[in-house]
């Protein structure tokens, strides 16, 4: 969470976000301007760590709906599917942002298509993002254990989560409006609920992993009530 918000706060490029319908000869100064190259060069930076630092959380939630009671292991596959797109796409995002800033001397049309490749990756991997969301939400809502492995506030929280997240999905149809990808819906409500949900689910899990330890352990006094 603290890598996030630094390089959410580094990038001069979120603060505030660029708008699409800049002309090339804009964007192209906005890369060269020489006090934006060395924020650029090291936000992307602090984001592909702050996308490492998001694997093992991921796989963790994995491990978790491994252990719900279900008759198929599809929420698992379908969840690591998921798992693997998003931090991808978050990964060739930042390097079309850090390409773009490593020789901005390039022409501007090809800064401004760097430019649009890195927005539309970082905006457009929303499915993937809500098909966690769904996928973590199903597990949940199928998990009849008498003591499941994550409460049912969980679920309902990852499906409103998920419809924050939708509008982002169809950041490609404009260049103005809430749906652009500056635009309220598909940067600031999509990015404000990751961070929540980044930190609501650490603790969560934190609860059901210490759960599980104690279970382990075969001291049900430690359990603690979600």
């Amino acid at each position: 969470m603290i890598l996030w918000i630094a390089g959410f706060l580094l990038f001069p490029g979120f603060n505030p976000p660029m708008s699409p319908s800049m002309p090339a000869e804009q964007v192209a100064a906005f890369y060269r301007d020489p006090a934006h190259v060395p924020q650029i060069r090291y936000s992307m930076i602090v984001f592909n760590w702050f996308g490492v630092c998001l694997v093992p959380i991921l796989a963790l939630i994995v491990l978790q709906i491994r252990r719900m009671a279900h008759r198929t292991p599809i929420f698992s596959y379908a969840m690591m599917g998921c798992v693997a797109g998003g931090p991808t796409l978050f990964l060739v995002a930042n390097v079309c942002w850090l390409l773009a800033a490593f020789r901005p001397e390039r022409s501007p049309e090809l800064t401004q298509l760097l430019n649009d490749f890195g927005w539309m990756t970082f905006t457009i991997l929303v499915p993937f993002l809500i098909g966690q969301r769904v996928i973590l939400a199903a597990a949940i809502y199928f998990d009849d254990q008498p003591r499941p492995v994550f409460p049912r506030w969980v679920a309902h929280f990852n499906l409103l989560v998920a419809a924050a997240l939708v509008p982002a999905a169809f950041v490609g149809v404009s260049l103005t409006g809430p749906l652009a990808w500056d635009g309220f819906l598909s940067f600031w409500v999509k990015n404000i609920a990751i961070a929540v949900w980044i930190v609501v689910m650490g603790v969560a899990l934190g609860q059901a992993i210490y759960r599980e330890r104690a279970e382990n352990r075969g001291r049900p006094d430690e359990l603690v009530d979600a």
